[in-house]
């Protein structure tokens, strides 16, 4: 994309599967690359301006198989089996080790790839998600439009409900809404949705997040109708070397609140000391 050209897109066989990747390289600083989890439907596209600002971190984001660019796969894949296929991702672009950030549905990812690669991953961080089905949820007209890959497939539905769905600057900012939408790619089918909602189902890493090793950021927005603060709260309570911020935004704080997200992660992932 023109107005993003430090950031190269390309794809990448993993595994049998083909998958659609964006890598912006910050040069020959010594820290790790930081790899992206997105949010369920979400096309890697929708990082771009938090990635941008990301100065002087390698940072990496693909498409899981069935998403944006990345085709999906004849068989859905549990949580387990695309965090084994982020680090095969990571040994085909020989990436040793990684910071990793999660969002969302992306957070879940984030959580079981520290938990069954922790030797891949240096630090976490944890943005609007939650430990899976052991959750306080959200509105549940809120919920049920999360199950619906509508929000994707029809701009105009998005536009109209997006103050509804994720809450904060995008109730009362439309051109945030249209900024969004500009970066937002439709799935071809909805079956990579469908794949996604399955990879979560019944999951839930409430009973061994105490074992989680790395220092972990949550950051947590105070109007997320999707995922109440209260699922920050329980992450922080539960994960032993952890730090819990908490933004006034909605749910989709990383793109709303970019420039200060941004601020707080290289602060994080820059220190020398766990939070």
């Amino acid at each position: 994309m023109t107005d993003y050209p430090d950031i190269e897109i390309r794809d990448v066989k993993v595994d049998g599967y083909s998958i659609h990747l964006a890598h912006r390289n910050a040069g020959a600083d010594p820290h790790p690359t930081l790899l992206l989890f997105n949010g369920i439907g979400a096309n890697l596209e929708v990082m771009f301006p938090l990635m941008q600002r990301l100065d002087k971190l390698d940072t990496l984001i693909f498409d899981v198989p069935g998403v944006g660019g990345s085709k999906p796969p004849l068989f859905p894949l549990r949580l387990s089996a695309l965090a084994q296929l982020s680090e095969k991702l990571l040994e085909r672009l020989d990436v040793p080790v990684a910071d990793v950030l999660g969002m969302s549905w992306g957070g879940l990812l984030a959580q079981e790839f520290a938990h069954n690669h922790p030797a891949h991953c240096r630090r976490l961080i944890l943005a609007a998600t939650s430990p899976g089905t052991i959750m306080v949820p959200g509105r549940v007209s809120v919920m049920f439009a999360l199950t619906s890959p509508l929000r994707f497939l029809d701009a105009g539905y998005l536009r109209r409900y997006a103050g509804d769905i994720y809450g904060g600057q995008l109730q009362n900012n439309p051109q945030l809404v249209d900024e969004y939408l500009a970066l937002a790619r439709p799935p071809k089918t909805p079956l990579g949705y469908y794949w996604q909602l399955y990879a979560s189902a019944a999951w839930t890493s409430i009973h061994w997040l105490h074992a989680l090793k790395q220092p972990t950021l949550i950051l947590a927005g105070r109007k997320d109708p999707l995922l109440p603060l209260e699922n920050a709260h329980l992450l922080h309570l539960h994960i032993p070397n952890s730090r819990l911020i908490e933004l006034d935004d909605g749910h989709l704080f990383l793109f709303g609140l970019r420039d200060v997200v941004a601020q707080l992660i290289k602060s994080f992932l820059f220190a020398d000391d766990s939070p």
